[in-house]
This record gives structure tokens, sequence and C-alpha cells, in this order.
């Protein structure tokens, strides 16, 4: 199937010739249809399976085929961070460069100037806005944001935004649109505040959930046993010699990045950071560069995890076990984008032996092992503890069976 049998309007159908679509992905396929035909909709799925696409387009088809669209905000996207509201910024222009239809990224962390251009693009009325709630809510105050005619509102990555303690300003943006509009809700998991959300604020929603919480399968995932002071040793031996273009690090505080931004550059590698302290000019930037292939390592905190699009990531590091074990799902959904193959390799030191083996129940997998390289310890106390836990858990569930076998012997009794 292509994106010709959705029957979309020429424009979107040229626009997508333009930009290299033509196979919808599994979740494009099960929501389009669903949008197109006005309900609302909840939809559960990963990152990386094109769920922007997947709202994006309808969206667009019917913003077009309105007669009423001129000059008018018609459709609302809200995001968790700006990295995210960039890259749906730059998929819409992208799909609505032959339909003429505008719209504006909306977030904090940018000059007066910036603030300004939001402005006069709201007030003289683009056809959709892609926001964050907070900088949103700034317009929204100052009373000139006219909403009365949106008919469409787009939470992406709600359990994010949840997460990040969001829920009150969505609800404020909310009291803000009409009643009747479609609404459209996409998360990459289903916590029970997403169901008392959708409750709230949708009416008789269609739900669509892929496999979720799984790194995709054509990501070749693997860790090492490593104690904390080897990690930058190690990572220097993974990546020198090696034909790697395009390498992503994660690291689980800004601080930590920056430590590990400047330990490298002492090793003369093509390195820069991302993380929160940066200012909105100089993080662009860096991504920017980064996705030319100008920079070769990138060392980020999760701050990137979902919003980051850059294709052909050649190798994903977690330099830090995260401690949420969905932040891991994300970060290796950074590479074996679109289709593609990918490595992820997780550094465990001894005391993040609990935090990988979360990982490893959420995933259903087990993680292989790696030898370290020739040069580094082997982390016999890493190896030996993560024996330990592999054993208890066995004995557990060797208990659990006995447990179950004793209490059907006595039902036969």
């Amino acid at each position: 199937m292509t994106f010709v049998s959705f029957k979309f309007h020429p424009d979107i159908n040229e626009g997508l010739e333009a930009v290299g679509f033509n196979k919808p992905t599994p979740i494009q396929l099960k929501a389009i249809p669903v949008i197109l035909k006005g309900h609302d909709l909840i939809a559960c799925a990963q990152t990386g399976t094109g769920k922007t696409a997947a709202y994006v387009l309808p969206l667009l088809h019917s913003i077009i085929n309105d007669p009423d669209a001129r000059n008018q905000i018609k459709a609302l996207v809200i995001a968790p961070t700006r990295e995210l509201a960039m890259q749906i910024d730059q998929q819409l222009e992208g799909f609505s460069y032959f339909a003429g239809i505008s719209s504006i990224a909306v977030y904090g962390g940018g000059s007066g100037t910036d603030f300004e251009v939001e402005r006069k693009a709201i007030k003289t009325g683009t056809g959709v806005i892609v926001a964050t709630p907070g900088r949103l809510i700034a317009h929204l105050n100052l009373g000139y944001v006219n909403l009365d005619k949106l008919k469409y509102l787009v939470l992406d990555e709600a359990d994010r935004m949840l997460d990040m303690g969001f829920l009150p300003d969505i609800m404020k943006i909310i009291s803000f649109l009409p009643k009747k509009r479609q609404t459209l809700m996409f998360s990459a998991t289903m916590p029970p505040e997403i169901r008392k959300l959708a409750k709230k604020i949708m009416n008789a929603p269609e739900e669509i959930t892929l496999e979720i919480s799984k790194p995709p399968e054509n990501v070749l995932q693997a860790a090492y046993l490593v104690e904390n002071k080897q990690k930058s040793a190690l990572l220097k031996k993974l990546i020198t010699g090696k034909e790697l273009p395009s390498v992503l690090v994660f690291l689980s505080t800004k601080s930590s990045v920056k430590e590990l931004e400047q330990e490298m550059l002492r090793m003369k590698f093509n390195v820069r950071a991302i993380h929160s302290d940066l200012d909105q000019n100089n993080r662009t930037e860096v991504l920017r560069r980064f996705k030319n292939r100008e920079i070769q390592i990138l060392v980020a905190t999760d701050i990137v995890s979902r919003g980051i699009d850059v294709e052909d990531i050649s190798l994903v590091v977690n330099f830090n076990v995260p401690h949420d074990a969905e932040d891991y799902v994300h970060r290796v959904g950074r590479t074996a984008r679109a289709e593609k193959s990918g490595i992820a390799l997780t550094f465990v030191s001894k005391n993040e032996l609990q935090l990988f083996k979360k990982i490893e129940h959420l995933i259903g997998n087990t993680i292989k092992i790696l030898p370290l390289p020739e040069g580094l310890s082997s982390a016999n106390s890493s190896q030996q503890a993560t024996t330990r836990l592999s054993e208890h858990g066995e004995k557990k569930q060797d208990n659990k069976q006995r447990k179950s076998q004793k209490k059907q012997n006595n039902q036969k009794r």
C-alpha cells in the first residue's frame, strides 16, 4: 500500500513525493483513516514509527479542503520540548510546501525578537501552531490568540508531558479551545493518567496500540559491564579508528555531559554537547551541525532522547543506564530509524545493575553482555553482581513454580 491509497489532496501528494515518502508505516496505516473520518484518537506508538506524519498528513488534507481556512488557526499541536516542536514544524513545512498552509513553532528559550515573530504569526492567523505548553500560555495570557475557529488539537508525547508536570498547563490551554473539535493524543506508553486525561478532553476516542516499550527489532543491543572510572576509556576504544560518522552519547545529568565533552575534546575528538544550559540558538546550531555530519559525536542529556530527528545515526551509547527504563527505549530509538539497522551499547557499572535489569524486564529480552576490549579490566565485581542477580531471578522463578505446583496438588486432594 502507498500513500496514494489515502486519496489525499494533490498538493499533499506532491509534498509527499518531494520529501521521498512512499510507503506508510504501520501507525500511519492505522491512524490516518481514523483521523480522516473525524474521530478522536488515542494512538500508542513509540518514537521512530512515523507518528508525526500519521497526524500531520490528514490534518493538512482537512485544512486544505476547508473553505474557511484562510488566515485562521485551524490546528494546534502541543509537544513537551522545543526540539520536538521544531521537528514537527519542519515536517509540516515539508508536507505543506505545495499547499500554502502556514505554520509556526512556538517555544521558549529564544530572544524577545523570537517572541515578537511568534506574536505576529499568531495574530495574522497561521494555519497550524506547534507549541510547548508554557510558551503558548504566555501568548494566551496576553489576549490576542484567537482560537475560535480551531478544529484540531494534537497532544504529542502525552505521557512525556504528564511526566514533566504539564497537566495543569494542558488543561488551561484546553479551556481556551472550542468544545467541538477533533482531539488526537499520541503517546509512547499508556499509564492510567493518560486514560484519565482522555476521559476529560476527548469524545468517544478510538484507540490504536502498536507494540510499545520495545526498541525496533533492527537495533543491535549490547552492553558492557564496566567500572564508572573506565567508561571514558571504553568509549574512546569503541570509537577510535572505526567508521562511525554519527555517534550519539547519552548521559543522565548536564554536569556529566559537560565533563565528558571537555574530556573528549582533550582527546581530540570532534564532539559537542547539548543540554538545557545552552540557549536555544546554540542548541539549534549544534543539532544542525550534527545532522549535517559536521560534528561526529553528540553528547546529550535526555532532552534530545525524544526530540532529535537525525537519520543514519551509526551508534547510540548509553554512557549511564537511565533511571527510567522507558528512557532507554527512547534513547535507543534514535538509531535504526525508518527501518534501517543500528547499534545501541549500554555501559553498566555495578551500582547500575538493578536499573539494567529493569530495562531487560521492560523490553522482555536479555541484552547481550560483551567482553571488554583489550586493555580494560574485566570488571569482575560487576560480572559477579550480575551473575548473582541472574541467579536470584532464577531462584524466584523456581519458588514461584513450586508454589504453583503445590497449589495444584492441594486442589487435587
